[in-house]
């Protein structure tokens, strides 16, 4: 979707502070929500693209003033609300309701460092033939969804190169919507800067975006 998540080449943003020896997490909060989305998540009521559109739609003043474990929060909030794990009101009060069916914890302890390297992958083994081969040259659709995309805006309508096939992945703008993994290949497109930014731009540089067969077209 278009909204003021998607701020990739937006101008007068600030700079990106680098900080030296940043810490894992600023606030207790911040490793509570951490593990909080993973317990939630281990449950499989909705997908990693379900989550992130969940983000995309909060309201514009809420995302720039929340932090980023806050948008999280929120997020993971809305999720458990919509899949029936939880209740509005359980969340405001911070307790189970009475009546409540108790259930064992999808994510125990002993299973955290499993889920933690096996995550849940998006990779699929369907034997899908690609669109495109490394070397051709591709045009970016010009689309603006009211759902979720991994198409960023200032990328799109744009020439590129394939430069790698990185093989066939679950369709985020439908898996978030759950329509479907419908799986397809993922190409790693070389832009040159000029191409998204005009003839200011280096000529000497280049940014490299992966995008899924859906969003290419023969240049």
């Amino acid at each position: 979707m278009n909204g003021v998540h998607d701020m990739g080449g937006m101008q007068d943003m600030g700079r990106v502070e680098c900080e030296q020896n940043e810490p894992v997490f600023y606030t207790p909060f911040e490793g509570r929500v951490f593990a909080l989305n993973q317990a939630a998540g281990a449950w499989r009521k909705w997908s990693v693209d379900a989550w992130r559109h969940k983000i995309e739609a909060l309201p514009p003043a809420d995302y720039l003033r929340m932090s980023y474990y806050e948008r999280w929060f929120a997020a993971v909030s809305e999720l458990l609300v919509d899949s029936g794990l939880v209740t509005r009101a359980e969340i405001e009060s911070g307790q189970p309701a009475p009546d409540s069916v108790k259930q064992v914890p999808a994510l125990s302890a002993d299973r955290v460092q499993l889920m933690r390297r096996s995550g849940a992958l998006s990779k699929r083994d369907d034997k899908i033939a690609p669109r495109f081969l490394p070397g051709h040259h591709v045009r970016t659709r010009n689309i603006n969804p009211v759902g979720h995309t991994r198409l960023p805006r200032y990328v799109r309508d744009k020439q590129g190169t394939v430069e790698r096939d990185h093989g066939v992945y679950v369709f985020p703008d439908t898996s978030a919507h759950s329509l479907g993994e419908k799986p397809q290949h993922v190409y790693s497109v070389r832009f040159a800067a000029r191409e998204l930014w005009g003839e200011q731009a280096s000529p000497r540089d280049a940014v490299y975006i992966d995008l899924w067969d859906d969003y290419l077209e023969p240049a």
